[in-house]
């Protein structure tokens, strides 16, 4: 849970054991000084399965990740980032593609929710693309309130920045959800238009849910 009221609904994730192995050897590969100190959980070889080890067990990893996020050159570690949010913007996108967008839309959200509480210091491009993933799945659902809010987060998170990948599709995105939802569309569209005159994109743009598509996830 992220700061805020105490009833505000997590972010959840699920991860195996071997996912905090691969995250801590990662981690003591690259930073041997501040991992010195942090402790890993052992497995044990017998009863590994009984109520009481898995309840010490997750004391033991809640302690472990606490660690992590409390030093800040681990806790900007793109290691402990993707560790995560990267599977849930793999199936995400796994999801979207072969249309699945109901169950899809839920993992955009949590990834939405987790790179929010967490303060993912990781730039622009996974919220930009996790927002992206949100409009696409809320279109499809016929919800194009809530696709035109996640455009509209978008374009503040792009703001006057250098052309990126992704601004004309949320464009294009914002003007036709505005067309259709009878709202005022003009500076959106000016801003497209000047993208297209300066040859800076093609007319017409790529769509956000063909961009999500070609988007490889590493």
């Amino acid at each position: 849970m992220g700061p805020g009221p105490p009833d505000r609904q997590p972010a959840q994730i699920s991860r195996r054991y071997s996912d905090f192995e691969r995250l801590h050897r990662n981690l003591q590969r690259q930073f041997r000084g501040p991992m010195a100190a942090i402790s890993f959980p052992r497995k044990r070889l017998r009863r590994n399965f009984t109520a009481e080890t898995i309840a010490r067990r997750s004391r033991a990893f809640e302690q472990f990740l606490g660690h992590l996020q409390a030093v800040p050159e681990l806790r900007q570690a793109p290691d402990l980032q993707d560790f995560f949010v990267l599977p849930e913007l793999r199936r995400a996108q796994s999801l979207t593609c072969t249309g699945l967008y109901r169950e899809a839309l839920a993992l955009w959200a949590n990834a939405w929710q987790l790179q929010a509480q967490l303060g993912i210091p990781s730039g622009p491009d996974r919220p930009l693309l996790t927002l992206a993933g949100l409009a696409v799945c809320h279109q499809e659902l016929e919800d194009p309130g809530e696709a035109r809010a996640c455009c509209e987060k978008a374009l503040q998170l792009l703001g006057n920045k250098n052309p990126h990948p992704l601004l004309a599709p949320f464009l294009e995105a914002h003007v036709r959800l505005s067309w259709r939802l009878g709202l005022d569309k003009r500076q959106s569209e000016a801003r497209l238009q000047a993208l297209q005159e300066a040859g800076l994109t093609p007319t017409p743009p790529p769509s956000l849910k063909e961009l999500l598509i070609k988007e490889v996830l590493d």
